[in-house]
């Protein structure tokens, strides 16, 4: 099955946008596009080569021409010319957005660089290592899926239900570029309300004296320098001063200036903490007043390109589309988006709760699904239970969240953080959401997602698909983080013939009528009770799990959008009047 942007796919221009608008430079080289590739056995570098494959999707993608599945043990190599060269005075940095699960990368036979952690993106200075004339760039992949501790979300060698095909090796577009000796590395933005004050922090080895310009609409706004820790701030005036919401995603653009080297980025004036509504109940909070978390999960899957979307008008669209039926938020599902992704996120206006992919043990059938029929509760120090018994796997989840907080925390439209769900490679919650907190201060975290919930973080989170949904008084804030999941297998759109969701319609009809019962008869009464937070079940069809508010191709929206849209509304009319202050 091909997407409509699968089947227009120009192999010559493939993921062409620059990959991280968040900093942007005007020298970048893609690297997507065609490589040679070889499947072995071993550890040694093939002497021939099996074919093409097209970067960066993943062989099992049928987008990459290639159709066969990476095994556990198995190496997967890739190879093509790199037409770059020395620079007197320049730095050359070679850009990976993600490769799973394990990279060694290789120039002119070199090895330039590891990493390990198939979700993250890297990146390696390849200066030293390129000659004048022909350079030739290798790297070789493992990815052991679920025989390894390693993060790998819902991927599973044997795929089914919930579980889906794994993908391996390059998924993400690869780049370089070239900067100057002393170069930024990455930015900060912190906005604090209601003093109006931004501030910022520019990573370097040597980041003092970089000059920082702010801009709305093309108008200047504030500007500052760094200290020697490379920090800063400016305070922007009221009348410029422009509030990020999902209604009005106002972004300010930014130059950063360190030396010869100059980046462009953006930030938004947004805050996220908890409060209490009208009635004293706990809530989610937008820039100091109540605001409605109503969202969609979205596992970011493609039938053409797997964990790839096939180009990024296609990324446009599931967030469009969920805007455009009256959701405000997603929330990314085990998995690491592209950067772009994030930034159309923030542009268009979509708060985004982002998962940790889990990872662990093979997970324990009895350990995950007992709290959906006993109400077991479990403390996540019993490792064994969780799949997490192995100490150097624990330690990788650690680095691997660590990465994602770095890489994504200068994304506005990010407001809340999620370690672990339904207990999958669950362990240690409480230190996981000391960890987060040390490393940002300024967003939500939902501690365990689902169950096994460890008394910690900001929000008391529950999934619900087969019981009746009852309410209870907690200190946090009451989320219900996933239910629905009502299947319709659409005619023409299913790729297999087993099917996976939470109760079947039989219609488009059917499916609308149920989803209009259950969200106006049985959450909507819940919203006078505290609940503050709404995940949907889900954004597409995903293989055999049909519960998707449109098919697995993007080309059909399964229950009726008018009544969608009016539901979603009647939900937020409800909110607003169960949070709005009394006179």
């Amino acid at each position: 099955m091909l997407t409509r942007w699968g089947e227009t796919l120009d192999k010559q221009q493939v993921l062409q946008e620059y990959p991280r608008p968040q900093l942007v430079r005007e020298s970048f080289y893609n690297l997507n596009g065609l490589w040679d590739y070889a499947i072995t056995a071993s550890d040694a570098c093939p002497g021939a080569w099996d074919g093409q494959i097209l970067v960066p999707f993943s062989p099992e993608a049928p987008l990459s021409g290639v159709g066969k599945t990476l095994r556990p043990g198995q190496v997967l190599w890739y190879r093509r010319p790199l037409p770059l060269k020395k620079r007197a005075g320049m730095r050359t940095l070679l850009h990976f957005g993600a490769v799973d699960q394990r990279a060694w990368v290789y120039v002119n036979g070199l090895l330039a660089g590891t990493h390990t952690g198939g979700y993250t993106a890297f990146t390696l200075d390849i200066t030293k290592l390129l000659r004048e004339g022909e350079n030739t760039l290798t790297v070789a992949v493992r990815d052991d899926t679920d025989t390894v501790p390693l993060a790998r979300g819902k991927q599973k060698t044997k795929r089914g239900g919930i579980w889906y095909t794994p993908q391996s090796g390059i998924w993400q577009t690869v780049w370089a570029e070239l900067v100057p000796e002393r170069y930024i590395g990455s930015l900060l933005f912190t906005p604090e309300l209601p003093e109006g004050r931004i501030r910022w922090q520019v990573f370097s080895a040597a980041p003092q004296g970089a000059k920082v310009s702010v801009c709305y609409q093309g108008e200047p706004v504030a500007e500052g320098g760094t200290d020697a820790d490379g920090c800063g701030s400016a305070v922007i005036a009221p009348e410029q001063l422009h509030l990020w919401t999902p209604e009005t995603p106002e972004l300010y653009d930014v130059t950063v200036t360190l030396g010869a080297d100059t980046v462009k980025s953006y930030f938004a004036m947004r805050t996220v903490g908890t409060g209490q509504d009208a009635a004293g109940h706990p809530c989610l909070l937008l820039n100091g007043e109540p605001y409605f978390h109503h969202g969609v999960l979205d596992q970011g899957y493609w039938p053409d390109g797997l964990y790839t979307a096939p180009s990024d008008e296609a990324l446009i669209y599931d967030i469009q589309l969920m805007k455009r039926l009256g959701f405000n938020m997603l929330r990314k599902h085990i998995k690491i988006e592209p950067m772009r992704w994030y930034y159309h996120c923030d542009r268009l206006g979509m708060l985004v709760w982002q998962d940790m992919p889990s990872g662990g043990g093979r997970y324990n059938l009895l350990t995950i699904s007992a709290p959906l029929i006993t109400g077991i509760h479990l403390k996540d120090s019993h490792y064994r239970l969780f799949a997490r018994t192995d100490p150097d796997g624990r330690d990788s989840f650690r680095q691997e969240l660590e990465e994602m907080i770095r890489q994504l925390q200068n994304c506005p439209c990010i407001v809340l953080w999620v370690p672990f769900n339904e207990g999958w490679g669950q362990f240690n919650a409480r230190q996981v959401t000391g960890i987060l907190r040390r490393m940002d201060a300024t967003r939500l975290i939902d501690q365990a997602s689902g169950w096994f919930d460890q008394g910690g973080g900001d929000v008391y989170s529950m999934h619900n698909y087969f019981y009746p949904l009852k309410m209870r008084k907690h200190r946090r804030v009451t989320a219900l983080t996933e239910y629905g999941g009502i299947a319709y297998p659409m005619p023409g759109h299913c790729t297999h013939e087993k099917s996976y969701g939470y109760g079947t319609a039989e219609s488009r009809e059917d499916l609308t009528a149920r989803y209009r019962q259950l969200q106006l008869e049985t959450v909507l009464p819940q919203l006078q009770k505290g609940l503050s937070a709404l995940v949907y079940t889900q954004v597409s069809d995903v293989e055999e799990e049909i519960n998707g508010i449109f098919t697995y191709d993007r080309e059909e929206v399964k229950p009726d959008e008018t009544a969608v849209r009016e539901i979603n509304a009647a939900l937020a009319a409800e909110f607003a009047r169960c949070t709005r202050k009394k006179p």
